[in-house]
């Protein structure tokens, strides 16, 4: 009897713990969905009102600033997010993680950036708009952490949403009515990201968290103990995805720059799917890491995830030349043969940052920083000795395979912290089928095109088939009542 009712309870355990998991993935999916969203809306003016020259510029600038941010901030925002899930009704714990990061962060970020100030080469007002933009996103980026670590998550999402559309709007103003080219960019980037902090201190309040006086020196050393390890994991997650532009910039050129960061912008469609879900699934793991059935938990949910991810990496695949002709405006045709690549690397990418999620609430983040390094390395050697080569091929394939290797990889080692359990045949099938629709894809004509359309729906569908029923029988019931 006794038995039966600890079944019972760890059932309705699982079933609350996955309808929270939806709906913090449906608020999320706001604050996720809409800034890529926005970047896809917004680049055939990108490509059509810049120049080769400044959209590889501009790209230059982007992916700087996702260098520099994790430098600046030592990822302890990651821990205060952290930190407060485990202290919702201690009102002065709150206080002393929220004022802790705050106090660390501003002083530290603001002489970074007077440095990056110094050190840049450009002229002098698009110093000051770039630099003003790398401080709005850190302390838009840190205040979205401590949101969701007070569980305002419909807050975080709705900072998302205002930046969005903000920026969407006067993108159009400042470059296609008055053309101000780069520094009409970064001036819309500006308003957009200082608009949204703005509403987020408002709306949170966050002044009612702010006391000098519940500064803690030994939770400040836990939170950096927590937080470090996260950096070179962090630079490592950098060096994958763009030192690979900075090494194209020196050996092929700036221009050959702006076609391989055109070639990225498809596939970081797959990451709307892979944020949401791994930001949900970070505060869903955490909160879950001591109950009983965890082990079937984390397996079930990996099972889930993997198959909606292949299915939507599938779908884009399928779509691909739609997408790439609606989205890509200017002289990028080179771009399209490496976004199959990409795509794969992605997926990837999302399953191995999945993984992560499980060593975040195992507070195990130094091997997050591990396995991250080691793929970075095989990424950086294997641009290094094939660039001059293969041109920027070497580029997309070190991605992939370095993505690849740290999926692997963690899909060993997270089994060393918990007992989770993986279906090797179906990623082996899956695998295949994703790399036989890239093969297809490549030969570019419209048979290709339809076979390959098929053959993703069909795909998805029946890898998806479970969570497509389960989905129709909830709304059944819904509409029912």
């Amino acid at each position: 009897m006794k038995a039966a009712e600890n079944n019972m309870g760890n059932k309705n355990n699982s079933l609350s713990r996955e309808k929270n998991f939806v709906k913090n993935i449906i608020v999320l999916a706001f604050g996720t969905f809409l800034p890529k969203f926005a970047s896809f809306v917004t680049l055939p003016i990108y490509t059509a009102y810049l120049t080769k020259s400044e959209y590889g510029t501009f790209d230059l600038i982007s992916i700087f600033c996702s260098l520099l941010l994790p430098v600046a901030t030592l990822q302890i925002q990651s821990a205060a997010f952290r930190f407060l899930l485990e202290v919702k009704n201690d009102e002065r714990k709150k206080k002393s993680i929220i004022t802790t990061l705050y106090c660390f962060v501003i002083p530290v970020s603001l002489a970074v950036l007077i440095a990056v100030f110094l050190v840049l080469k450009l002229p002098l007002l698009l110093r000051w708009l770039i630099v003003l933009y790398y401080l709005g996103d850190i302390l838009v980026m840190v205040t979205r952490q401590v949101a969701r670590g007070l569980s305002m998550n419909q807050k975080y999402s709705a900072s998302a949403v205002i930046n969005s559309f903000l920026n969407m709007g006067l993108v159009v103003v400042f470059m296609v009515v008055f053309h101000f080219r780069l520094y009409g960019l970064m001036i819309s980037f500006n308003i957009s990201v200082f608009t949204s902090l703005i509403y987020l201190v408002f709306s949170i309040r966050i002044w009612k968290y702010i006391d000098i006086s519940t500064i803690n020196r030994s939770l400040f050393k836990e939170m950096i103990q927590y937080a470090w390890p996260m950096v070179p994991n962090s630079m490592s997650l950098w060096v994958m995805r763009v030192s690979d532009r900075f090494l194209i910039s020196i050996f092929l050129g700036i221009e050959a720059n702006a076609v391989y960061a055109v070639a990225n912008k498809i596939p970081t469609l797959l990451q709307l799917a892979q944020n949401t879900f791994s930001m949900a699934w970070s505060e869903s793991a955490s909160l879950t890491v001591n109950d009983q059935d965890a082990d079937e938990y984390y397996s079930r949910m990996f099972r889930n995830i993997y198959r909606v991810l292949a299915g939507f990496a599938a779908m884009l695949i399928a779509v691909l030349p739609t997408l790439f002709f609606i989205l890509i405006r200017g002289d990028y045709e080179d771009a399209y043969v490496h976004i199959p690549i990409l795509l794969i690397g992605m997926f990837y990418s999302s399953v191995a940052i999945y993984l992560g999620g499980l060593y975040v609430a195992k507070k195990q983040t130094k091997s997050i920083g591990v396995t991250t390094i080691v793929a970075a390395a095989i990424n950086f050697i294997i641009n290094v000795l094939f660039i001059r080569k293969i041109g920027i091929y070497a580029a997309s394939l070190s991605t992939t395979i370095s993505y690849l290797i740290l999926m692997v990889y963690r899909m060993i080692d997270v089994k060393r912290i918990q007992k989770i359990c993986f279906s090797y045949s179906e990623i082996i099938f899956t695998n295949l089928v994703m790399i036989v629709m890239c093969l297809i894809c490549f030969r570019r004509n419209i048979v290709s095109y339809l076979v390959n359309f098929v053959l993703g729906t069909v795909f998805c569908l029946i890898l998806n088939r479970d969570l497509i029923k389960s989905s129709i029988n909830m709304l059944r019931k819904k509409f029912s009542h």
